[in-house]
């Protein structure tokens, strides 16, 4: 029962901000997930990899979700999501495979070190100038494989790099953001597909009720209180500043790096 209350605190957390700021609970999931397995005694050389497995997994509902929403209002460019995505499915697959292959300490490394950049973007809001053209069918190929590649690494749904890129290619903001929410959908299925597999091999170290990385009851308690806040972080953004909390939020993934940081010193 503890453990479910903590689950289900960690997922009304992720979905509240997700809800206010527009952003994927990866950031806060992976460090949360990978404490509360550590404390459950969960072997520690698949630690990290069932947080990110785990992890990978809730943005199939989140990132579901965001696209509908955003396909409502027209915001998403197909011809973009059509081009990018059998990129987008070969770069996520050859990441989680590579997560597979990589010890628990050093997918810590790279998360950590994503997890500053992210927070540093977000305080200084650097936000890309647009610079070039959007490629060729050619391009967006190798853009894909980049962008999911690395979100499958790090466990995110690919908004913080697909939003730059489209921006940076002349994209308007919000087609970028609406873009990047349906290029996050192949990227979670193809993610946790990989994971799942991967872990299969792997299956008799692993905790009871996971498949593959994926651990089910955090991946049920963590989606089902994230639905019920996310309206709330909506309704919030509009009828409030949110300059101060998202301040709370950068500050919150610095103290949960610095947490991971330390822990693998």
């Amino acid at each position: 029962m503890e453990w479910l209350l903590i689950y289900l605190s960690v997922g009304a957390v992720v979905g509240f901000f997700a809800g206010l700021l527009g952003i994927g609970g990866g950031l806060i999931i992976v460090p949360a997930l990978t404490f509360i397995f550590t404390a459950q005694d969960f072997p520690p050389d698949r630690i990290l990899h069932l947080a990110l497995g785990t992890t990978m997994a809730t943005i199939i509902f989140t990132s579901a979700a965001s696209l509908r929403a955003h396909h409502s209002y027209g915001a998403i460019n197909w011809a973009i999501v059509k081009h990018i995505t059998p990129g987008i499915l070969l770069g996520t697959f050859i990441g989680t495979t590579i997560a597979s292959t990589l010890t628990n300490q050093v997918l810590s490394i790279i998360f950590v070190v994503f997890i500053f950049f992210a927070a540093t973007q977000m305080l200084l809001k650097l936000n890309p100038v647009p610079s070039f053209q959007l490629p060729g069918k050619i391009g967006l190929f190798a853009a894909g494989n980049l962008i999911g590649a690395i979100s499958s690494l790090v466990a995110i749904g690919g908004g913080l790099l697909s939003v730059p890129f489209l921006s940076i290619c002349n994209v308007k903001l919000h087609q970028a953001i609406g873009t990047a929410s349906a290029i996050g959908f192949p990227i979670a299925i193809t993610g946790t597909t990989g994971y799942i597999a991967n872990g299969l091999m792997h299956a008799q170290s692993l905790p009871d009720y996971c498949l593959g990385y994926v651990y089910l009851p955090a991946l049920a308690w963590l989606v089902l209180a994230s639905m019920i806040t996310a309206p709330y972080g909506a309704r919030t953004a509009h009828s409030i500043q949110t300059a101060t909390l998202k301040k709370i939020f950068v500050a919150l993934l610095y103290c949960l790096g610095v947490k991971m940081l330390l822990g693998i010193i």
